[in-house]
Protein backbone atom coordinates (compact mmCIF):
# COMPACT_ATOMS: atom_id res chain seq x y z
CA UNK A 1 0.00 0.00 0.00
CA UNK A 2 2.78 2.63 0.35
CA UNK A 3 5.40 3.70 -2.12
CA UNK A 4 9.37 3.98 -1.56
CA UNK A 5 10.63 7.03 -0.92
CA UNK A 6 13.00 8.34 -4.20
CA UNK A 7 16.67 9.39 -3.44
CA UNK A 8 16.82 13.41 -2.24
CA UNK A 9 16.63 15.54 -5.14
CA UNK A 10 19.25 17.96 -5.73
CA UNK A 11 18.07 21.49 -6.20
CA UNK A 12 15.04 21.73 -4.15
CA UNK A 13 14.04 24.83 -3.46
CA UNK A 14 10.89 26.18 -0.57
CA UNK A 15 9.04 28.80 -1.19
CA UNK A 16 6.86 29.97 2.07
CA UNK A 17 2.95 30.49 1.47
CA UNK A 18 2.29 33.88 0.49
CA UNK A 19 -0.88 34.80 2.10
CA UNK A 20 -3.09 34.00 4.24
CA UNK A 21 -7.05 33.07 2.93
CA UNK A 22 -9.55 30.07 2.34
CA UNK A 23 -8.49 28.90 -0.78
CA UNK A 24 -5.51 26.72 -2.78
CA UNK A 25 -3.22 26.50 -5.95
CA UNK A 26 -2.01 23.55 -7.42
CA UNK A 27 -0.35 20.57 -6.83
CA UNK A 28 2.56 20.21 -8.97
CA UNK A 29 2.60 17.07 -11.08
CA UNK A 30 5.62 15.82 -9.71
CA UNK A 31 5.17 11.91 -8.48
CA UNK A 32 3.52 11.47 -5.34
CA UNK A 33 4.81 9.00 -2.62
CA UNK A 34 4.75 8.40 1.13
CA UNK A 35 7.67 8.13 3.92
CA UNK A 36 8.54 5.01 5.51
CA UNK A 37 8.83 5.30 9.23
CA UNK A 38 10.15 2.72 11.10
CA UNK A 39 8.44 -0.15 8.95
CA UNK A 40 5.95 -0.76 6.23
CA UNK A 41 3.14 -0.51 8.44
CA UNK A 42 3.81 3.24 9.19
CA UNK A 43 3.63 5.85 6.93
CA UNK A 44 3.79 9.94 6.90
CA UNK A 45 1.25 10.68 5.27
CA UNK A 46 1.66 14.40 5.71
CA UNK A 47 4.27 14.49 3.44
CA UNK A 48 5.18 14.86 -0.39
CA UNK A 49 7.95 14.13 -2.55
CA UNK A 50 9.32 15.67 -5.76
CA UNK A 51 10.53 15.05 -8.30
CA UNK A 52 13.34 17.04 -10.45
CA UNK A 53 11.03 17.57 -13.61
CA UNK A 54 8.33 19.64 -11.72
CA UNK A 55 7.82 23.21 -12.63
CA UNK A 56 9.28 26.03 -10.35
CA UNK A 57 6.50 27.45 -10.24
CA UNK A 58 4.60 25.00 -8.74
CA UNK A 59 3.86 23.32 -5.47
CA UNK A 60 1.76 21.64 -2.93
CA UNK A 61 -0.51 23.63 -0.60
CA UNK A 62 -4.28 24.02 1.54
CA UNK A 63 -6.94 26.04 2.06
CA UNK A 64 -5.05 28.74 3.81
CA UNK A 65 -3.08 30.16 1.63
CA UNK A 66 -3.73 32.14 -2.06
CA UNK A 67 -0.41 31.06 -3.35
CA UNK A 68 2.42 27.75 -3.02
CA UNK A 69 3.64 26.83 -0.08
CA UNK A 70 6.57 25.28 -2.01
CA UNK A 71 8.50 26.28 -5.25
CA UNK A 72 11.10 23.66 -6.72
CA UNK A 73 13.63 24.93 -9.24
CA UNK A 74 17.01 26.67 -9.54
CA UNK A 75 16.32 30.08 -9.32
CA UNK A 76 15.76 31.05 -5.48
CA UNK A 77 18.28 31.14 -2.90
CA UNK A 78 16.64 28.78 -0.45
CA UNK A 79 18.10 25.13 -1.57
CA UNK A 80 17.19 22.19 0.43
CA UNK A 81 18.31 18.28 0.19
CA UNK A 82 15.08 16.95 1.22
CA UNK A 83 12.62 14.77 -0.59
CA UNK A 84 9.92 15.49 1.70
CA UNK A 85 7.81 18.33 2.66
CA UNK A 86 4.71 18.77 4.39
CA UNK A 87 3.50 22.18 6.01
CA UNK A 88 5.71 21.97 9.41
CA UNK A 89 8.66 20.91 7.39
CA UNK A 90 7.70 24.03 5.13
CA UNK A 91 7.72 26.45 8.47
CA UNK A 92 11.21 24.95 9.61
CA UNK A 93 13.04 25.13 6.12
CA UNK A 94 11.51 28.70 5.92
CA UNK A 95 12.66 29.91 9.03
CA UNK A 96 16.46 28.25 8.71
CA UNK A 97 16.39 30.56 5.89
CA UNK A 98 15.29 33.66 7.80
CA UNK A 99 18.35 36.69 8.09
CA UNK A 100 17.63 36.59 12.13
CA UNK A 101 19.53 34.42 13.50
CA UNK A 102 17.12 33.75 16.66
CA UNK A 103 14.88 31.99 14.11
CA UNK A 104 17.40 29.91 12.51
CA UNK A 105 18.56 28.60 16.20
CA UNK A 106 14.78 27.95 16.97
CA UNK A 107 13.50 26.82 13.46
CA UNK A 108 12.74 23.05 14.56
CA UNK A 109 10.20 24.65 17.06
CA UNK A 110 8.33 26.05 13.84
CA UNK A 111 7.12 22.37 12.93
CA UNK A 112 6.38 21.41 16.61
CA UNK A 113 4.44 24.41 16.42
CA UNK A 114 2.66 23.36 13.56
CA UNK A 115 2.01 19.53 14.56
CA UNK A 116 0.46 21.17 18.03
CA UNK A 117 -2.20 23.31 16.52
CA UNK A 118 -2.56 20.24 13.63
CA UNK A 119 -3.59 18.19 16.41
CA UNK A 120 -5.72 20.82 18.49
CA UNK A 121 -7.64 21.41 15.10
CA UNK A 122 -8.73 17.83 14.21
CA UNK A 123 -9.10 16.29 17.52
CA UNK A 124 -11.02 19.54 17.92
CA UNK A 125 -13.16 17.84 14.87
CA UNK A 126 -13.28 14.91 16.40
CA UNK A 127 -15.05 16.71 19.59
CA UNK A 128 -17.64 18.23 17.81
CA UNK A 129 -18.30 15.21 15.84
CA UNK A 130 -19.24 13.43 19.50
CA UNK A 131 -21.19 16.55 20.09
CA UNK A 132 -23.53 16.40 16.38
CA UNK A 133 -23.91 12.65 16.96
CA UNK A 134 -25.25 12.92 20.66
CA UNK A 135 -27.94 15.63 19.75
CA UNK A 136 -29.11 14.30 16.52
CA UNK A 137 -29.55 10.45 17.84
CA UNK A 138 -30.96 11.83 21.00
CA UNK A 139 -33.96 13.68 18.75
CA UNK A 140 -34.37 10.76 16.82
CA UNK A 141 -34.94 8.57 19.98
CA UNK A 142 -37.55 10.87 21.18
CA UNK A 143 -39.05 11.33 18.03
CA UNK A 144 -39.31 7.10 18.07
CA UNK A 145 -40.83 7.53 21.82
CA UNK A 146 -43.43 9.42 20.70
CA UNK A 147 -42.75 12.72 22.11
CA UNK A 148 -44.06 14.58 19.46
CA UNK A 149 -48.07 14.82 17.23
CA UNK A 150 -47.72 17.62 15.43
CA UNK A 151 -44.81 17.13 12.72
CA UNK A 152 -44.36 19.81 11.54
CA UNK A 153 -45.09 22.71 14.23
CA UNK A 154 -42.83 19.86 16.62
CA UNK A 155 -45.19 20.59 19.52
CA UNK A 156 -44.45 18.36 22.63
CA UNK A 157 -47.45 16.62 24.07
CA UNK A 158 -45.54 13.73 26.25
CA UNK A 159 -42.65 14.38 27.98
CA UNK A 160 -41.23 11.06 27.44
CA UNK A 161 -38.12 10.65 29.62
CA UNK A 162 -34.80 10.36 27.66
CA UNK A 163 -30.65 9.81 28.31
CA UNK A 164 -28.58 12.90 28.75
CA UNK A 165 -26.42 13.79 25.47
CA UNK A 166 -23.50 12.84 27.41
CA UNK A 167 -24.60 9.61 27.28
CA UNK A 168 -25.24 8.79 24.23
CA UNK A 169 -21.45 10.32 23.47
CA UNK A 170 -20.26 7.14 25.88
CA UNK A 171 -22.42 5.03 23.86
CA UNK A 172 -20.44 6.41 20.86
CA UNK A 173 -17.28 5.78 22.07
CA UNK A 174 -16.92 2.02 21.63
CA UNK A 175 -17.96 2.26 18.05
CA UNK A 176 -15.77 5.29 17.25
CA UNK A 177 -12.60 3.38 19.29
CA UNK A 178 -13.32 0.38 16.69
CA UNK A 179 -13.57 2.71 13.31
CA UNK A 180 -10.12 4.31 14.36
CA UNK A 181 -8.84 0.93 14.26
CA UNK A 182 -8.98 1.40 10.45
CA UNK A 183 -5.36 2.17 9.86
CA UNK A 184 -5.29 2.63 5.75
CA UNK A 185 -6.36 5.79 3.94
CA UNK A 186 -7.53 4.17 1.12
CA UNK A 187 -9.68 1.61 3.19
CA UNK A 188 -11.03 4.68 4.74
CA UNK A 189 -11.99 6.37 1.55
CA UNK A 190 -14.65 3.51 1.36
CA UNK A 191 -16.28 5.18 4.23
CA UNK A 192 -15.94 8.32 3.05
CA UNK A 193 -17.86 7.68 -0.02
CA UNK A 194 -20.89 6.09 1.70
CA UNK A 195 -20.43 9.42 4.31
CA UNK A 196 -20.60 11.65 1.13
CA UNK A 197 -23.56 9.53 -0.45
CA UNK A 198 -25.69 9.84 3.17
CA UNK A 199 -24.92 13.71 3.22
CA UNK A 200 -26.05 14.65 -0.02
CA UNK A 201 -29.41 12.52 0.78
CA UNK A 202 -30.03 14.45 3.78
CA UNK A 203 -28.74 17.52 2.37
CA UNK A 204 -31.75 17.60 -0.27
CA UNK A 205 -34.11 16.85 2.76
CA UNK A 206 -33.04 19.62 4.60
CA UNK A 207 -33.41 21.87 1.21
CA UNK A 208 -36.60 20.61 1.03
CA UNK A 209 -37.68 21.42 4.25
CA UNK A 210 -36.60 24.76 5.30
CA UNK A 211 -37.32 26.30 1.41
CA UNK A 212 -41.12 25.30 2.11
CA UNK A 213 -43.57 27.73 3.54
CA UNK A 214 -40.83 30.47 4.63
CA UNK A 215 -41.94 33.13 7.23
CA UNK A 216 -41.88 36.88 6.38
CA UNK A 217 -38.21 37.62 7.05
CA UNK A 218 -39.21 41.16 7.55
CA UNK A 219 -38.83 41.17 11.19
CA UNK A 220 -35.71 39.77 11.16
CA UNK A 221 -32.81 41.82 11.97
CA UNK A 222 -30.15 42.49 8.76
CA UNK A 223 -27.57 42.56 11.17
CA UNK A 224 -26.19 40.62 14.48
CA UNK A 225 -25.07 41.60 17.48
CA UNK A 226 -21.18 43.06 17.12
CA UNK A 227 -20.83 40.91 20.22
CA UNK A 228 -21.37 37.47 18.39
CA UNK A 229 -18.86 38.51 15.37
CA UNK A 230 -16.03 36.90 17.34
CA UNK A 231 -18.09 33.92 17.59
CA UNK A 232 -19.35 33.79 13.70
CA UNK A 233 -15.56 34.44 12.60
CA UNK A 234 -14.48 31.11 14.56
CA UNK A 235 -17.19 29.16 13.22
CA UNK A 236 -16.20 30.74 9.70
CA UNK A 237 -12.43 29.48 9.87
CA UNK A 238 -13.43 25.91 11.52
CA UNK A 239 -15.46 25.43 8.33
CA UNK A 240 -13.60 26.54 5.63
CA UNK A 241 -9.98 25.50 7.53
CA UNK A 242 -9.03 21.90 5.83
CA UNK A 243 -4.96 21.43 5.57
CA UNK A 244 -4.90 18.63 8.15
CA UNK A 245 -6.58 16.42 5.18
CA UNK A 246 -5.57 18.23 1.81
CA UNK A 247 -1.66 16.35 1.65
CA UNK A 248 -3.03 13.16 2.66
CA UNK A 249 -5.67 12.70 0.38
CA UNK A 250 -3.66 14.18 -2.60
CA UNK A 251 -0.93 11.69 -1.83
CA UNK A 252 -2.84 8.80 -1.89
CA UNK A 253 -4.61 9.92 -5.30
CA UNK A 254 -4.25 7.59 -8.46
CA UNK A 255 -3.01 10.73 -10.90
CA UNK A 256 -2.35 13.34 -7.99
CA UNK A 257 -2.34 15.87 -10.93
CA UNK A 258 -6.03 16.25 -11.21
CA UNK A 259 -6.15 17.29 -7.03
CA UNK A 260 -6.19 20.89 -8.14
CA UNK A 261 -9.24 20.66 -10.17
CA UNK A 262 -11.05 18.26 -7.78
CA UNK A 263 -10.06 20.99 -4.86
CA UNK A 264 -11.63 23.83 -6.52
CA UNK A 265 -14.10 22.32 -7.75
CA UNK A 266 -15.42 21.06 -4.52
CA UNK A 267 -14.82 24.06 -2.53
CA UNK A 268 -16.77 25.88 -5.09
CA UNK A 269 -19.50 23.53 -4.70
CA UNK A 270 -18.87 23.59 -0.51
CA UNK A 271 -19.13 27.47 -0.51
CA UNK A 272 -22.12 27.33 -2.69
CA UNK A 273 -23.63 25.29 0.24
CA UNK A 274 -22.41 27.04 3.46
CA UNK A 275 -24.15 30.33 1.52
CA UNK A 276 -27.20 28.82 0.42
CA UNK A 277 -27.78 27.04 3.41
CA UNK A 278 -27.14 29.29 5.96
CA UNK A 279 -29.19 32.13 4.34
CA UNK A 280 -32.39 29.89 3.96
CA UNK A 281 -31.83 28.14 7.42
CA UNK A 282 -32.04 31.99 8.48
CA UNK A 283 -35.03 32.81 6.69
CA UNK A 284 -36.85 29.51 8.12
CA UNK A 285 -36.11 29.83 11.72
CA UNK A 286 -34.56 33.18 12.32
CA UNK A 287 -33.11 33.38 15.91
CA UNK A 288 -33.99 30.20 16.80
CA UNK A 289 -31.26 28.35 14.42
CA UNK A 290 -29.13 26.20 16.35
CA UNK A 291 -25.52 24.86 15.94
CA UNK A 292 -26.69 22.42 13.44
CA UNK A 293 -29.32 23.10 10.99
CA UNK A 294 -30.58 19.04 11.81
CA UNK A 295 -30.86 19.93 15.23
CA UNK A 296 -33.90 22.73 14.10
CA UNK A 297 -35.52 20.02 11.49
CA UNK A 298 -39.09 18.51 13.06
CA UNK A 299 -38.48 15.35 15.04
CA UNK A 300 -40.70 13.61 12.34
CA UNK A 301 -37.73 14.06 9.78
CA UNK A 302 -35.66 11.45 11.42
CA UNK A 303 -34.71 10.36 8.25
CA UNK A 304 -32.68 13.37 7.23
CA UNK A 305 -30.98 13.63 10.62
CA UNK A 306 -30.14 9.83 10.93
CA UNK A 307 -28.28 9.86 7.24
CA UNK A 308 -26.33 13.01 8.10
CA UNK A 309 -25.03 11.22 11.66
CA UNK A 310 -24.20 8.41 9.45
CA UNK A 311 -21.72 10.51 7.70
CA UNK A 312 -20.37 12.50 10.30
CA UNK A 313 -19.63 9.13 11.91
CA UNK A 314 -17.82 7.86 8.99
CA UNK A 315 -15.75 11.17 9.14
CA UNK A 316 -15.08 10.73 12.32
CA UNK A 317 -12.32 8.82 11.11
CA UNK A 318 -10.79 10.65 8.52
CA UNK A 319 -10.09 13.72 10.87
CA UNK A 320 -8.69 11.17 13.44
CA UNK A 321 -5.91 10.02 10.50
CA UNK A 322 -3.86 12.99 10.39
CA UNK A 323 -3.12 13.49 14.85
CA UNK A 324 -2.82 9.87 14.51
CA UNK A 325 -0.10 9.87 12.31
CA UNK A 326 1.49 13.05 13.69
CA UNK A 327 1.17 11.78 17.76
CA UNK A 328 1.09 8.11 17.29
CA UNK A 329 4.75 7.43 15.36
CA UNK A 330 6.34 9.35 18.60
CA UNK A 331 5.44 6.03 20.69
CA UNK A 332 6.03 3.30 18.09
CA UNK A 333 9.43 4.29 17.59
CA UNK A 334 10.13 3.84 21.50
CA UNK A 335 8.58 0.09 22.11
CA UNK A 336 10.21 -3.12 20.69
CA UNK A 337 8.63 -4.35 17.23
CA UNK A 338 6.82 -6.75 18.57
CA UNK A 339 4.73 -4.40 21.06
CA UNK A 340 3.74 -2.13 18.00
CA UNK A 341 0.92 -3.17 17.22
CA UNK A 342 -0.37 -3.18 20.91
CA UNK A 343 0.99 0.56 21.41
CA UNK A 344 -0.79 1.51 18.11
CA UNK A 345 -4.51 0.68 19.04
CA UNK A 346 -3.62 1.85 22.32
CA UNK A 347 -2.79 5.35 21.67
CA UNK A 348 -6.07 5.30 19.12
CA UNK A 349 -8.40 4.66 21.82
CA UNK A 350 -6.50 6.66 24.59
CA UNK A 351 -7.35 9.72 21.67
CA UNK A 352 -10.74 9.08 21.20
CA UNK A 353 -11.34 8.63 25.08
CA UNK A 354 -9.82 12.24 24.75
CA UNK A 355 -12.00 13.63 22.19
CA UNK A 356 -14.43 12.30 24.43
CA UNK A 357 -14.59 13.37 27.57
CA UNK A 358 -13.66 16.89 26.12
CA UNK A 359 -17.22 16.59 24.39
CA UNK A 360 -18.72 15.57 27.50
CA UNK A 361 -16.96 18.85 29.57
CA UNK A 362 -18.42 20.96 26.68
CA UNK A 363 -21.57 19.92 25.12
CA UNK A 364 -22.75 23.09 23.33
CA UNK A 365 -22.14 22.39 19.62
CA UNK A 366 -22.50 25.97 18.55
CA UNK A 367 -19.18 27.35 20.56
CA UNK A 368 -17.14 23.99 20.25
CA UNK A 369 -16.97 25.00 17.02
CA UNK A 370 -16.08 28.16 17.34
CA UNK A 371 -13.60 27.87 20.41
CA UNK A 372 -12.09 25.23 17.97
CA UNK A 373 -12.15 27.50 14.88
CA UNK A 374 -10.74 30.09 17.00
CA UNK A 375 -7.91 28.90 18.55
CA UNK A 376 -6.58 26.81 16.32
CA UNK A 377 -7.72 26.76 12.92
CA UNK A 378 -6.96 30.73 13.14
CA UNK A 379 -3.27 30.20 13.41
CA UNK A 380 -2.78 27.49 10.12
CA UNK A 381 -4.89 29.89 7.95
CA UNK A 382 -4.06 33.10 8.71
CA UNK A 383 -1.34 33.74 10.88
CA UNK A 384 1.54 31.31 10.12
CA UNK A 385 1.56 31.42 6.46
CA UNK A 386 1.35 35.46 5.75
CA UNK A 387 4.67 35.79 8.39
CA UNK A 388 6.27 32.58 7.30
CA UNK A 389 6.81 34.38 3.67
CA UNK A 390 8.15 37.42 5.41
CA UNK A 391 10.56 36.03 7.05
CA UNK A 392 11.71 33.56 4.30
CA UNK A 393 11.72 36.32 1.55
CA UNK A 394 12.40 39.56 3.17
CA UNK A 395 15.76 39.72 2.99
CA UNK A 396 15.29 38.36 -1.22
CA UNK A 397 13.28 41.57 -1.58
CA UNK A 398 9.44 42.02 -0.78
CA UNK A 399 7.25 44.92 -2.07
CA UNK A 400 5.96 46.81 0.56
CA UNK A 401 2.22 46.37 -0.54
CA UNK A 402 3.06 42.17 0.15
CA UNK A 403 4.55 43.39 3.43
CA UNK A 404 1.64 44.94 3.71
CA UNK A 405 -0.84 42.63 3.05
CA UNK A 406 0.95 39.88 4.84
CA UNK A 407 0.76 41.62 8.16
CA UNK A 408 -2.47 42.74 7.81
CA UNK A 409 -3.80 39.17 7.41
CA UNK A 410 -1.67 38.00 10.16
CA UNK A 411 -3.38 40.33 12.55
CA UNK A 412 -6.44 39.77 11.63
CA UNK A 413 -5.91 35.85 11.91
CA UNK A 414 -4.58 37.23 15.55
CA UNK A 415 -7.28 39.17 16.23
CA UNK A 416 -9.72 36.81 15.69
CA UNK A 417 -7.85 34.10 17.69
CA UNK A 418 -7.44 36.53 20.94
CA UNK A 419 -11.22 37.65 20.81
CA UNK A 420 -12.72 34.74 19.45
CA UNK A 421 -11.55 32.48 22.00
CA UNK A 422 -12.60 34.69 24.50
CA UNK A 423 -15.68 35.27 23.92
CA UNK A 424 -15.97 31.53 23.28
CA UNK A 425 -14.75 30.49 26.73
CA UNK A 426 -16.86 33.61 28.31
CA UNK A 427 -20.10 32.09 26.97
CA UNK A 428 -19.08 28.57 28.33
CA UNK A 429 -18.65 30.09 31.75
CA UNK A 430 -21.32 32.60 31.94
CA UNK A 431 -23.81 32.70 29.37
CA UNK A 432 -25.24 36.01 28.63
CA UNK A 433 -28.40 34.38 26.98
CA UNK A 434 -30.25 30.46 28.24
CA UNK A 435 -30.39 29.39 24.52
CA UNK A 436 -34.12 28.71 23.41
CA UNK A 437 -34.25 25.49 21.90
CA UNK A 438 -37.41 25.21 19.75
CA UNK A 439 -36.26 21.45 18.86
CA UNK A 440 -33.91 20.67 21.53
CA UNK A 441 -32.16 17.67 22.68
CA UNK A 442 -32.54 18.48 26.16
CA UNK A 443 -35.64 21.38 26.31
CA UNK A 444 -39.25 21.42 25.38
CA UNK A 445 -41.06 24.23 25.10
Amino acid sequence: MSASAPEPTPGLELKAPATGGLSADPVSPGTMSTQRLRNEDYHDYSSTDVSPEESPSEGLNNFSSSSSYQRFGESNSTTLNKPFVDYGDTVMYGLESSPISWLRNHAHWGRHIVDFFLIVTQLGFCCVYFVFLADNFKQVIEAANGTTTNCHNNETVILTPTMDSRLYMLTFLPFLVLLVFVRNLRALSIFSLLANITMLVSLVMIYQYIVQRIPDPSHLPLVAPWKTYPLFFGTAIFAFEGIGMVLPLENKMKDPRKFPFILYVGMAIITALYISLGCLGYLQFGAHIQGSITLNLPNCWYAGKLLYSIGIFFTYALQFYVPAEIIIPFFVSRVPERCELVVDLFVRTVLVCLTCILAILIPRLDLVISLVGSVSSSALALIIPPLLEITTYYSEGMSPLTIAKDALISILGFVGFVVGTYEALYELIEPSNAPIFINSTSAFV
